[in-house]
């Protein structure tokens, strides 16, 4: 369950971001913008599960929070920064 909330979690993201992005620039850069997103996702769960594996066994905490969770969660909380800093602009934007 989860697991599910965290990639609907970036599913809603990426159409924001795609959305924000054609609205105000173009559709090129709204398509560039979710193959960054994407990229990002699959090389950071990647590198997250990596270092997952040092730290967990695969069963984790428990049937709601195995170590695929765990590395979900900690590349949502690096994304999560890393967006603020990237996107800092559009977000502000939505704002005013």
């Amino acid at each position: 369950m989860i697991t599910a909330f965290i990639f609907f979690g970036h599913l809603f993201f990426a159409l924001y971001i795609f959305t924000k992005k054609w609205q105000n620039e173009n559709l090129k850069s709204a398509f560039l913008n979710l193959a960054l997103i994407g990229i990002l996702f699959s090389v950071g769960w990647t590198i997250a599960t990596m270092i997952a594996k040092l730290f967990m066994e695969p069963e984790g905490f428990g049937i709601q929070f195995n170590r695929d969770t765990f590395s979900l969660t900690l590349l949502s909380i690096v994304e999560f920064f890393f967006y603020r800093v990237y996107y800092k602009d559009d977000v502000t934007e939505a704002g005013n």
